[in-house]
């Protein structure tokens, strides 16, 4: 079935309102010595970081940092956004555009890597500064911010018949206003080619409210929507988690995870082990588990692939054939996903 303003055929989902997501990202911590503080934790650790946090700045939500233990320096959320010295280390191989996004770059925002595929950088905005982000140096002033800054590419995928999935990315594209992600999802819907349409998002784990009424009509637009989120770690996992991610799935989307191997925050079995054991509880599908991109910032973060093939022996092992998430890594001089496991 192609993309087009059709009945989806799915069942009506009611939503209650859990909370005004506009309001959480405006009160998130930005300030590192506040992060420290409201965490008990040591105030050299908050001057250090607002050193490293120079050129990319710290940004946490409140219903993420709930989540995080106060006063512990190795809790494996903190680690994910707490900006650290080592971030502004030079370390050879690890450059600003490690997957060579801006050589795959079609037009403006446009980004093509594999066949019959496309993605669209939709914003620069995220919902969470995560400190291994492979995209942390892209240049996102250059790319389309509003719908009539969209068009010219949407006018070009329309053109290329040869695109049938559209991978919405950023930044987090649900950070978009409502309006503003309506009238992109309802034109992507009119290309009669696109017959799927994938987000890659972390709204749903960072702040669970962002999944409300609209935002499920508007996404299932398109009869065929894909939803890949991220998480690395099971206690990133609350019950308003597991009912945003329930709600995605009830209104019939396809909802995958995509974790990222990362030193002294997932870098064991056990760990991963039971991420994937609760994912599938969850009926979201373990996708990949991706080795580190070597983007300029976060060396501290790798773990060698040596190890991750000695973690994924052990999953493999454990765990029921389904719920063993790939284990790859980008090979951007091949434009595609190298399985290492």
């Amino acid at each position: 079935m192609t993309g087009g303003n059709q009945a989806t055929g799915h069942s009506a989902v009611k939503i209650e309102p859990v909370g005004d997501w506009r309001s959480e990202m405006k009160q998130a911590i930005r300030d590192p010595l506040q992060l420290c503080s409201e965490l008990d934790l040591p105030a050299s650790w908050g001057r250090e970081a607002e050193r490293a946090a120079a050129d990319f700045p710290l940004f946490v939500p409140r219903p993420y940092l709930r989540r995080i233990r106060a006063g512990d320096v190795d809790d494996p959320l903190l680690r994910q956004v707490l900006p650290l010295a080592a971030e502004n280390d030079p370390v050879d191989g690890f450059s600003f555009d490690p997957v060579l996004d801006l050589q795959a770059e079609r037009a403006p925002g446009v980004i093509q890597k594999y066949e019959g595929r496309a993605l669209l950088v939709t914003t620069g905005s995220c919902a969470i500064h995560c400190r291994y982000c492979f995209r942390r140096h892209f240049p996102y002033a250059a790319a389309p911010q509003s719908y009539r800054q969209w068009q010219p590419a949407i006018d070009q995928l329309a053109e290329d018949r040869t695109i049938e999935e559209l991978i919405l990315s950023g930044g987090d594209p649900l950070t978009l206003v409502d309006t503003s992600l309506n009238e992109l999802i309802s034109q992507i819907a009119k290309i009669p080619h696109i017959r799927r349409l994938r987000l890659h998002t972390r709204l749903p784990v960072v702040i669970p409210s962002r999944i409300t009424d609209e935002l499920i009509r508007a996404l299932m637009v398109n009869p065929s929507v894909v939803v890949v989120v991220h998480i690395n770690h099971p206690h990133e996992i609350d019950g308003a988690v597991a009912a945003a991610i329930g709600r995605l799935i009830e209104a019939g989307a396809i909802v995958l995870n995509q974790a990222v191997l990362l030193r002294n925050v997932n870098d064991c079995a056990e760990t991963l082990i039971e991420l994937s054991q609760r994912l599938i509880e969850l009926r979201v599908m373990p996708y990949y588990l991706n080795q580190l991109d070597r983007v300029a910032g976060a060396a501290h973060f790798e773990v060698s692939i040596e190890r991750g093939q000695a973690i994924m022996d052990q999953l493999s092992r454990r765990l029921p054939g389904y719920a063993v998430p790939k284990y790859v890594q980008d090979s951007p001089e091949f434009a595609w996903k190298k399985r290492l496991a």
